[in-house]
């Protein structure tokens, strides 16, 4: 109980300043939101290709891996913010307490969680007018994976960040591995439209069975493979997010 309440203070604090500069998390949401205009409205005429005639619908193809890519890229950049907080002293003045260092991450985890599950919201909201039409169960669990992935990315983030301490160290580092992972994980478009070898090699990618899981769930698929082994992928990978940025908070804050 003692690690829930350290968890809710830090969360409280964390959160309130996200409202108080919620300029972050509106550019976050501002690209997601481009694609859904300008890229969007190009995949309707070849909608039953890209799909392979599982759907008619393009955003039902189009914006489940809109949802992924805010849940990786919203929280795979939160480490930014936990540099500047080590450079004005606040990670300093968070090792001289008796809180739980589990509780310290997870505060700061849980307020990115909650800032992603609403951009989601937010986007799917904004896709309704434009022709996305899918079933409230596969929506909910969908919103359930993206809260799952940011809070691995989240962690994982803040570990990389307490690890480099440096802004200058961090960014190319993410970048190296944001760009990769978008280009494989089919998020603009299905990677089953693509050569053969490049379907083998998005394979390697956790993240295109993760899209995959998310675009059965908005067919209505809860039960299919492609659904299960995304929801596998998506508890694997946070069951080590998770691992890692405790032990890190750990080592980083004794």
């Amino acid at each position: 109980m003692t690690t829930l309440r350290e968890t809710w203070i830090v969360f409280h604090r964390a959160m309130r300043l996200s409202l108080r500069n919620p300029m972050w998390s509106i550019l976050m949401l501002s690209q997601p939101l481009m694609y859904l205009f300008l890229f969007g409205p190009l995949l309707k005429p070849i909608t039953a290709q890209i799909s392979q005639g599982a759907t008619t619908n393009a955003y039902q193809v189009f914006i489940p891996g809109l949802i992924v890519q805010l849940g990786m890229f919203g929280a795979m950049f939160v480490g930014f913010g936990l540099i500047a907080e080590y450079r004005a002293g606040v990670i300093e003045a968070d090792r001289v307490t008796p809180a739980s260092r589990i509780a310290l991450m997870a505060g700061r985890v849980l307020r990115d969680v909650v800032v992603l599950v609403v951009q989601s919201i937010l986007l799917l909201l904004a896709a309704i007018p434009l022709g996305l039409r899918a079933p409230w169960s596969g929506v909910l669990l969908s919103l359930v994976i993206v809260a799952l992935l940011g809070a691995t990315f989240a962690s994982l983030s803040y570990s990389v960040a307490l690890i480099t301490k440096s802004e200058d160290a961090l960014a190319p580092l993410l970048n190296g591995i944001a760009m990769p992972l978008l280009l494989l994980s089919g998020i603009l478009l299905p990677m089953q439209i693509g050569p053969e070898w490049l379907q083998r090699l998005s394979d390697i990618s956790p993240l295109k069975h993760v899209v995959n899981g998310v675009r059965s769930l908005f067919r209505g698929d809860i039960s299919s493979s492609s659904s299960l082994w995304g929801l596998f992928w998506v508890v694997l990978l946070t069951v080590v997010g998770l691992a890692v940025g405790a032990r890190t908070f750990r080592k980083e804050s004794a």
